[in-house]
């Protein structure tokens, strides 16, 4: 604590007035020196309060939690004139094309026309018996999707004039679903063959009308008429 001194009497002021103090004996003394209260210390700049260097401990990191950001993260504002894509939900349907009985049938039904007159009558109504077998169960909900896929592919490949596709789709069939086609695809079975061997003769006997065009032009003496 400071010391006060009291100044001697002064004939120039009254009994009653107050003492006067001087400070001077602290600076004589050689007292330590205080900084004045008045001192006024520059503010932060990020905002944050700040404790002189004075009152903390060297070396100890600050205690507590640190106080809380004023800045509120936000998105991204959306640049550009398209909206952001939505997500399609994992468990929304997905509609699928359903085969039709008359895409299959048809095709089935003209191979069979094409091959009339040119096999026996009993095979070929064997045949269209089998294809009737086959819309009774289609018709009738008798007959599962996976079989009703693969049928419509065969119908492609054999429209396609590709035997040995729907060769393999026909085995296919009779192994993995032979309870659902075992009544009707023996006539598919022997529509692709007879389809097949029809073609190969029609096949092999263009390719003898050209050789034989061919060598009544190259053969000289052969008169043509005009």
């Amino acid at each position: 604590m400071a010391e006060l001194y009291v100044k001697p009497g002064n004939t120039e002021r009254g009994w009653n007035d107050p003492p006067q103090f001087s400070y001077g004996l602290q600076t004589q003394a050689g007292g330590p020196k205080r900084s004045p209260l008045t001192k006024r210390v520059a503010a932060p700049q990020d905002g944050s309060p700040r404790v002189p260097t004075s009152e903390t401990s060297p070396g100890l990191p600050p205690v507590g939690p640190p106080p809380p950001s004023s800045k509120v993260s936000r998105p991204p504002p959306f640049v550009g004139s398209c909206p952001p894509s939505r997500t399609v939900p994992m468990d929304s349907p997905v509609v699928e094309s359903e085969t039709l009985l008359e895409d299959v049938l048809r095709p089935l039904e003209r191979a069979l026309e094409d091959c009339r007159g040119h096999i026996k009558k009993q095979v070929c109504d064997d045949i269209s018996r089998r294809l009737a077998l086959l819309q009774e169960q289609w018709a009738g909900g008798k007959l599962s999707t996976p079989v009703k896929k693969r049928m419509a592919l065969l119908v492609q490949e054999l429209s396609s004039h590709q035997w040995d596709a729907a060769d393999d789709i026909h085995r296919s069939l009779m192994v993995d679903h032979v309870t659902e086609v075992s009544q009707w695809m023996v006539g598919v079975k022997r529509l692709i063959a007879v389809k097949r061997s029809l073609f190969s003769e029609e096949e092999a006997n263009e390719e003898k009308s050209i050789a034989t065009a061919e060598q009544n032009q190259t053969v000289p003496g052969v008169q043509h008429d005009l």
